[in-house]
């Protein structure tokens, strides 16, 4: 059964008509007109410092992607900070984090949301060893399993400057897009995190003002 949502954040999902719901169509058909000859089926969502939206702009990307009539996968990542769970309006007792540690599957932890063809792996209860667990064979293994069963997944995770976590994950992705809150973010910010995933020659997609 497919939980309600109540969150004014998911504006594609609550007024798909709005100027704003529009946008996020159009960077979802960016995305796919200007890549179409390679495939993306993994994109991780970020921004270099916490608090510049980033959470918000996957979960509607993710809206915007079912729409459309992809089968998306949505994994919150943030081990540390994890929201999508409560976006969604739906548990966190487990998922990501009790997947890479072996104690649930990737069908017990992925849960339905309210928008048809959108499911949500939420990160879990916040573990002790978030880097670690990141870092491991089976988030490797996560990915490839849900490439089989899934046309697009969306990952968010931690701001870039603030932990390892989402350069581990940019290397692992077809693709990265980093969320930049206008008129919050300092430039220095946005180019010492893009130098650390072109550290680990990250694929950039773009970056998307807030």
């Amino acid at each position: 059964m497919r939980r309600s949502i109540n969150n004014h954040n998911l504006i594609v999902s609550a007024n798909p008509k709005s100027p704003i719901s529009e946008i996020y169509r159009l960077l979802r058909t960016k995305i796919q007109f200007f890549y179409k000859e390679q495939e993306l089926k993994t994109v991780m969502v970020t921004s270099s410092q916490p608090g510049e939206g980033k959470s918000t702009a996957i979960g509607n990307l993710a809206v915007a992607y079912a729409q459309e009539g992809k089968s998306v996968l949505l994994i919150d990542a943030d081990l540390r900070k994890p929201s999508l769970h409560r976006m969604f309006s739906l548990l966190n007792s487990q998922g990501l984090s009790t997947l890479l540690a072996g104690d649930t599957s990737l069908e017990e932890s992925v849960q339905e949301t309210a928008v048809e063809r959108l499911s949500l792996l939420p990160s879990g209860p916040v573990p002790a060893n978030p880097s670690e667990l990141i870092d491991s064979p089976a988030m490797r293994e996560l990915l490839e399993l849900s490439k089989l069963q899934y046309d697009v997944i969306l990952i968010d995770t931690p701001s870039v400057l603030s932990v390892s976590d989402s350069v581990i994950v940019s290397a692992l992705c077809d693709g990265v897009i980093m969320v930049a809150a206008v008129g919050k973010v300092k430039k220095d910010h946005l180019r010492k995190a893009k130098e650390q995933l072109d550290h680990v020659n990250a694929r950039m997609l773009g970056i998307v003002l807030n």
